[in-house]
């Protein structure tokens, strides 16, 4: 059959025990839309019937669109047999993929009006909803309490997500192949809750979302999902998606931003070094692990020279600072950073770091004679992480102190063990509250928490510090002025001015 110009569009035709409705559920597609179709792909989950059979049979009647059937020895799951197809199709070259099940319980007649506005352009996905029509799913059989379940998991859903879908649990599904090659995938769950975590994702990823209504067809095929252990699924990944944004838990499926955040609340490690930069001369900046230089960007308004370092380059971040260098500090600190800075700041960048007392010796060497440097690390000793340990439940958060990404964990004396080993004497070391604003917003609530934060943070920081934010200057023995070894009490007892500003004698040498 002689495909039309357009779009290559693709029919997922999942199947499970299907023998006795797949073929009257492909009859139904529409004659006229089948010339558009580009491929069939009937993929029978390790049945114990004769499903397979049914669709080779099928496939093999005159006229019939080019059809791939395939049989998995083993069962791969709901999700797994639609994971497998969207990499079949995307493989194959289709360009929209329509779901399909089946059983026949949804209509293969409105094929065209599903992928109508994913040609035009007006989305990445389009819903077939069963709810759009008043009393249209009641009507159509569905059974009470699964339109009730529906009917409350869906109002959860929008809330939680911010979105207006009339039904989250529909299968009848149109994906752009392209939208979905930008999705992990992969890595959603196997069971019936996938649907669930592809919306999450779609949402999560920007991505336009259109629903047509459908009509509701219950007849004698067999539901195979157990209705409370879905729902609770449902629920769970809801909440795991909204602790992730939090920071809490991994979340696997939902990709973590390229982009380092910056902190922008009252006490984070950012404000906290922004604050201690506001009170020094202005110079020469190295901002290690600078992401998309957005801390660079505010220094560059006070007046520093800022040289921003990372092993990424985020879109904007030579813009926002003098210079750029792409590095990972993992094979060492690149030659083309020189030296001569009179500050290097390194905000929640060691822990990151297999080996960070040999980085913080080379960023040592960096600094002009008398240069500070100021980081900012994690504190391991915080009740949040004593408590995970203790009750058992250690794992890893998508950022805070547990974040999936940390090498090394610091409390505040092997953070004093680590920075003297490199060669820094310590001139102050601070706490910081916990980030309630990250997760609770800017409200009363929040506020009150952050006070009271703070002052059993001052209290005993070990325990109710976040973070620390060190100021460390090089040893004495490593700080040479004009070829002469200079006591470093001498030097910090004197007003600090940067080599740029005051044309210090030997400086940088």
């Amino acid at each position: 059959m002689k495909e039309s110009p357009g779009p290559r569009i693709g029919i997922l035709v999942v199947a499970y025990n299907a023998e006795s409705t797949l073929e009257k559920t492909l009859d139904r597609i529409p004659k006229g839309f089948r010339s558009r179709v580009a491929e069939i792909i009937i993929l029978d989950d390790a049945s114990s019937d004769e499903t397979f059979t049914a669709g080779c049979r099928w496939s093999q009647l005159e006229g019939m669109p080019p059809t791939v059937v395939m049989r998995h020895t083993k069962n791969l799951g709901y999700g797994g047999n639609q994971k497998a197809g969207y990499a079949l199709a995307a493989e194959r070259g289709l360009d929209i993929v329509v779901l399909l099940h089946g059983d026949g319980q949804y209509a293969p007649e409105q094929l065209p009006e599903m992928v109508a506005p994913i040609e035009r352009g007006e989305c990445e996905a389009v819903f077939g909803s069963r709810m759009m029509q008043s009393g249209s799913a009641l009507g159509g059989g569905m059974p009470f309490y699964k339109w009730l379940g529906n009917r409350i998991l869906t109002r959860f859903e929008n809330a939680s997500l911010g979105s207006q879908l009339t039904e989250f649990h529909s299968g009848y599904r149109a994906y752009s192949v392209a939208a979905l090659r930008r999705l992990p995938i992969e890595r959603n769950t196997d069971a019936f809750d996938f649907d669930t975590q592809i919306i999450v994702q779609l949402l999560d990823a920007g991505m336009r979302i259109k629903e047509i209504a459908v009509p509701t067809y219950y007849g004698d095929e067999i539901c195979y999902v157990n209705g409370l252990r879905y729902a609770k699924d449902v629920v769970k990944d809801i909440l795991e998606y909204r602790l992730a944004l939090k920071g809490f838990g991994t979340c696997p499926w939902i990709p973590k931003p390229v982009e380092y955040a910056f902190k922008e609340g009252d006490g984070s490690s950012h404000s906290a070094i922004l604050k201690i930069m506001r009170t020094l001369p202005p110079g020469r900046v190295l901002d290690v692990g600078c992401s998309g230089g957005r801390f660079a960007e505010r220094l560059e308004a006070l007046g520093f020279t800022v040289t921003g370092l990372d092993f990424v380059e985020v879109p904007g971040v030579r813009e926002r600072c003098s210079r750029f260098l792409l590095a990972d500090l993992e094979e060492g600190l690149p030659p083309e950073a020189g030296d001569g800075y009179d500050y290097v700041v390194a905000g929640d960048v060691i822990e990151h770091l297999s080996r960070p007392e040999q980085v913080l010796r080379e960023l040592r060497d960096v600094l002009r004679p008398g240069g500070r440097m100021l980081m900012s690390v994690p504190n391991f000793g915080h009740w949040y992480s004593r408590l995970r340990v203790a009750l058992g439940l250690f794992g890893y958060d998508r950022r805070g102190i547990l974040d999936e990404t940390h090498l090394r964990f610091f409390t505040r004396g092997s953070l004093r063990r680590t920075v003297r080993a490199a060669g820094f004497d310590q001139l102050e070391l601070t706490s910081t509250g916990a980030p309630f604003w990250a997760v609770l917003g800017t409200g009363v609530t929040a506020k009150a928490l952050a006070g009271v934060s703070r002052l059993l943070t001052r209290v005993r920081p070990t325990l109710f510090g976040y973070q620390y934010v060190a100021v460390l200057t090089p040893h004495a023995a490593q700080t040479i002025i004009a070829g002469e070894h200079v006591d470093v009490q001498d030097i910090l007892s004197r007003q600090y001015v940067p080599a740029d500003l005051a044309g210090r004698v030997g400086a940088g040498t």
